[in-house]
């Protein structure tokens, strides 16, 4: 065992101090590199991988549930300005159920098991139809945040006093819902309906038209109904709907236009409308000539009568000229003889009869009026001129579009440009949301990949290295073989025996041999 390790450091420090300065540099930086390899990979392998446990959350059920795993001793980290906990990717799922299992996330507002609780403490009716209301307020804005996109919802319900006299007529409920809606997120006509009549059949007694739901941008939200004309409202209602559906289309389309220039949240948009409801039914009968050139109609019939007289005596007939008589028809006074003629036609002309019954929409733009206010870039107080004049030419064209042709006739573009209004002036009060960083291959696994490559490529040029040197030493060992000389012929003898051993050796064990020979070479 001794000799093979004597053999092994002899062969390490030969093949070491054969080695140039360069190799030797590769072999040590070879060794570094795989070092700080397997250093990382250790690292990365232990490194732990976070994941989210809850989202959205307030900064009260935050603290709760850090508070709760700190107890557990469980890594935790907080990130999206306290709205969001992270733990290890592997302990969600249980912790998800652990905590739910405890009741947490606590909202801190007062749910339906809350009555549980406080049952049996001499509750008043007052303080019952509070804790009511508020438990209503809270279940139903837990539904609303179950919708995709919805990260938040506040409920505000407004309920009627009962009367105690059953004569008394029963006064409808009213709610207000304020969405915090998700970055870049709009809510479809389904998902608005489906708003509406989740609030009206959750609260007793309140029709649609009581609800009110806006975003945190105060984007309003309508009840898209296809019946929009409802016998049963009153004719203010129903055209107070009409106008504020024109002007919700017009503010939408502005503010996604306009949004599509300078930025969905740079801009703000208010339209406010003049409707003219007046409704008109008139019925015409108009008589044209069929040729309105001539004034002419078409001759249906044409009757010509033609009278000649001729003879001597009293002609019958009285005063010429006058009455039904015929022109130079002669009077009645003398006698002789005489003649007289008489033409007459009768023409029937046919005329165009047109009978119309109008029916004017009553749903006219009579004046319309746009404000728009506009944040400008980053560096600059205000918007340009020349943008703020491209606005106002785009807007320009939708005002003279938008009114109605009896009341656009007469408009010229001063009064166009005084019935919009542009303001550019920073945003004070705009929301901010955090953007989501681009997941990317990290730089450092880039660097690692490329060690790894030249660690191999370096490892290879070695081993074929190794390889060629160990053919060049055999080559050479044989070589050496050749020249030895042979041994002296003894038949008997203990030199005549160890020569035996030795061929037989050589001829069945020759590595086993070569070995050996080494051994004494380098003992020599």
């Amino acid at each position: 065992m001794k000799e093979k390790l004597i053999s092994y450091r002899v062969k390490l420090t030969e093949y070491w101090t054969s080695r140039t300065a360069k190799q030797k540099g590769i072999l040590i930086g070879s060794v570094l590199a795989i070092l700080l390899i397997i250093i990382l990979l250790t690292f990365m392998g232990t490194k732990k991988s976070y994941a989210a446990l809850y989202s959205n959350l307030t900064l009260q059920e935050t603290g709760q549930i850090k508070e709760t795993l700190d107890a557990r001793g469980i890594s935790s980290t907080i990130s999206e300005n306290g709205t969001s906990i992270l733990v290890p990717e592997e302990l969600v799922d249980s912790l998800k159920v652990e905590l739910a299992a405890e009741g947490l996330p606590e909202s801190g507002s007062i749910d339906y098991s809350f009555f549980e609780e406080q049952m049996g403490f001499g509750m008043t009716d007052n303080e019952f139809s509070v804790i009511e209301r508020a438990a209503m307020q809270t279940e139903l804005g837990s539904l609303i945040r179950n919708i995709d996109g919805v990260n938040h919802a506040n409920v505000m319900i407004t309920l009627p006093e009962e009367s105690v006299w059953l004569s008394a007529t029963k006064e409808a409920a009213t709610a207000a819902v304020v969405l915090d809606l998700a970055a870049g997120y709009q809510l479809d006509s389904t998902q608005v309906k489906a708003l509406f009549h989740l609030v009206s059949k959750s609260v007793p007694n309140l029709p649609i038209e009581n609800i009110f739901i806006s975003d945190q941008m105060f984007n309003d939200y309508l009840y898209d109904n296809e019946n929009a004309v409802d016998s049963t409202l009153s004719v203010y209602e129903q055209q107070r709907a009409i106008q504020r559906d024109i002007e919700h289309d017009l503010t939408r389309n502005l503010q996604q236009m306009l949004g599509t220039v300078v930025g969905r949240d740079k801009v703000l948009v208010s339209v406010t409308t003049d409707i003219d409801f007046t409704q008109e039914n008139r019925t015409e009968a108009l008589i044209e000539p069929v040729d309105p050139e001539n004034m002419e109609g078409i001759a249906v019939s044409i009757e010509r009568i033609a009278e000649t007289y001729s003879g001597e005596g009293t002609i019958d007939g009285g005063v010429a000229g006058v009455g039904e008589e015929i022109p130079n028809f002669p009077a009645a006074v003398g006698q002789g003889p005489s003649e007289w003629e008489r033409t007459e036609d009768r023409i029937n002309n046919e005329v165009n009869r047109i009978n119309r019954d109008i029916v004017e929409s009553p749903y006219k733009i009579r004046d319309l009026g746009i404000q728009v206010m506009v944040e400008p870039p980053e560096g600059l107080d205000v918007l340009p001129q020349e943008r703020l004049d491209d606005l106002q030419q785009i807007l320009g064209t939708i005002v003279r579009t938008s009114i109605s042709g009896v009341y656009a006739n007469g408009l010229t573009p001063e009064m166009i440009n005084e019935k919009i209004a542009i303001t550019s002036q920073p945003f004070e009060g705009k929301l901010e949301f955090e953007q989501q960083p681009i997941e990317a291959i990290p730089m450092w696994m880039y660097i690692v990949g490329g060690a790894l490559v030249f660690v191999i490529l370096l490892l290879l040029f070695l081993l074929f290295g190794k390889r060629k040197q160990d053919s060049v030493e055999e080559t050479i060992e044989e070589e050496v073989s050749y020249q030895l000389p042979d041994l002296p012929n003894e038949d008997t003898g203990l030199s005549a025996t160890k020569r035996k051993q030795l061929e037989k050796m050589a001829k069945e064990k020759p590595d086993e041999f070569s070995k050996l020979l080494r051994t004494w070479l380098s003992e020599d």
